[in-house]
């Protein structure tokens, strides 16, 4: 009877493993298949935007012989700013263009011929006028940007649903056969994308003017919250009393982490716009209220930074001689740094993607020109991508596109820099 009743507590633990190294099997395979389809769903997500953006970093020009004809510039003196402002440069565009297709007549067909190059191709030929006052009167070829329209089209030849037409006509079709057939019309590296600010027209609009808004944006964010952030980390740490006064302020700290950005941004309109009269989209604004916004993050990163410090670096130094502000400041601080960079570092990233708080402080307007300071008006990098993903024109897919593998390169930096800098700095306690 002993024996049997063994026999069957054996094989009931028997089974009871077996069941748990299934369960544990399972366990694992459920991991596996959930990081199996989070990569796929992040290489989906990268094929489509890299396969949609990969071409906005091309544009298509054409090859036009241009006559600065002084009669039709109306530009006697290529050195004087006034005539060179209202010289109708945009005519010679169209009068090499009517002496390139002179077989197209009718004012119908002659409009869909002008509307074949871009409209900054007049401003083209104006700045060249200007850099080489010898060229007036003179027959000179250029490479002009085409319009949106011919550069989609362009593009899409070789694929194998065949070419977008988009708002193309026959007529269009046929000048452009004519170009490739004649060499004069090729695809450029579009340097426009990354040295000009936005633009109605999409083949002409680049993201200078919002990279360039948020530079300084973060700039403004990273000079005063990483200080402020770091000071009130290492006050609650190492000298605030351990009160119901600091356990409110540590609650309010984590709270503040997990509030929406959007409510930043509203906070920001109501202090520094509408109560201190900063300026409406302006870096010093934006920078302001991403401050608030990365401050809660950096204080938190701080402070576990802070509490890795073994207790008994600071019992030496006491035992030394050092005052508390020597301890923090020659040899807490320095052992904290790598942890408190690293959260600064992804605060930063967080606060470079961010676009609702900006939103709401006028960050959204259509900026042409490039910021030159803090208090120049401006856009940052997400918001550009906010508001092109909002227009119509199919070229505007491409340049969204684009924009986001920008801004996603430069959050990929940012965060492999801060991994590589808390792997490089950070010291293990034994």
């Amino acid at each position: 009877m002993t024996k049997l009743s063994s026999a069957a507590r054996e094989q009931k633990i028997q089974m009871g493993l077996k069941k748990r190294y299934r369960a544990e099997t399972r366990f694992r395979v459920y991991g596996a298949s959930a990081i199996v389809f989070g990569l796929m769903c992040v290489f989906l997500l990268f094929a489509d935007i890299i396969g949609k953006g990969h071409k906005a970093f091309q544009s298509t020009y054409i090859n036009l012989e241009v006559t600065y004809d002084q009669s039709v510039l109306n530009v006697n003196d290529p050195t004087d700013a006034e005539q060179m402002s209202l010289g109708d440069f945009h005519g010679a565009v169209k009068l090499g263009l009517r002496n390139r297709f002179t077989e197209v007549s009718g004012r119908k067909n002659k409009r869909e011929l002008y509307s074949i190059v871009s409209n900054g191709a007049g401003y083209t030929l104006r700045d060249r006028l200007r850099d080489n006052p010898a060229l007036l009167n003179n027959k000179v070829k250029f490479w002009l940007i085409a319009d949106d329209d011919i550069d989609t089209y362009y593009k899409t030849l070789g694929e194998k649903n065949g070419p977008f037409k988009g708002r193309m006509t026959k007529n269009k079709e046929v000048w452009l056969q004519e170009l490739i057939k004649s060499g004069d019309i090729e695809k450029r590296f579009n340097l426009n994308f990354f040295t000009k600010g936005d633009s109605r027209e999409p083949e002409l609009a680049g993201i200078r003017g919002a990279a360039m808004g948020s530079f300084y944006t973060l700039l403004i964010t990273i000079l005063l919250a990483f200080p402020l952030g770091v000071a009130a980390a290492v006050y609650l740490e190492e000298f605030a009393l351990r009160n119901r006064w600091t356990d409110l302020i540590e609650v309010n700290i984590n709270n503040l982490a997990a509030v929406p950005s959007i409510i930043f941004g509203l906070l920001g309109l109501a202090v520094f716009i509408n109560f201190f009269h900063v300026p409406r989209s302006v870096p010093l604004v934006g920078g302001l209220v991403l401050t608030l916004m990365t401050l809660p993050t950096i204080i938190i990163s701080s402070r576990a930074a802070i509490k890795s410090v073994p207790p008994s670096i600071r019992e030496a130094a006491i035992g030394v001689g050092a005052s508390p502000m020597q301890v923090v400041l020659h040899h807490v601080l320095p052992l904290a740094m790598p942890g408190m960079l690293t959260g600064s570092i992804i605060g930063m990233a967080r606060a470079l993607g961010e676009t609702a708080p900006l939103l709401m402080i006028g960050m959204v307007a259509f900026i042409v020109d490039v910021p030159a300071g803090f208090t120049d008006p401006s856009t940052a990098l997400p918001v550009q991508i906010f508001l092109w993903a909002d227009s119509p024109e199919r070229a505007f897919v491409e340049k969204t596109s684009a924009a986001i593998m920008v801004l996603l390169a430069f959050l990929i930096v940012m965060n492999t820099f801060a991994v590589v800098l808390r792997k490089r700095l950070e010291r293990r306690w034994m």
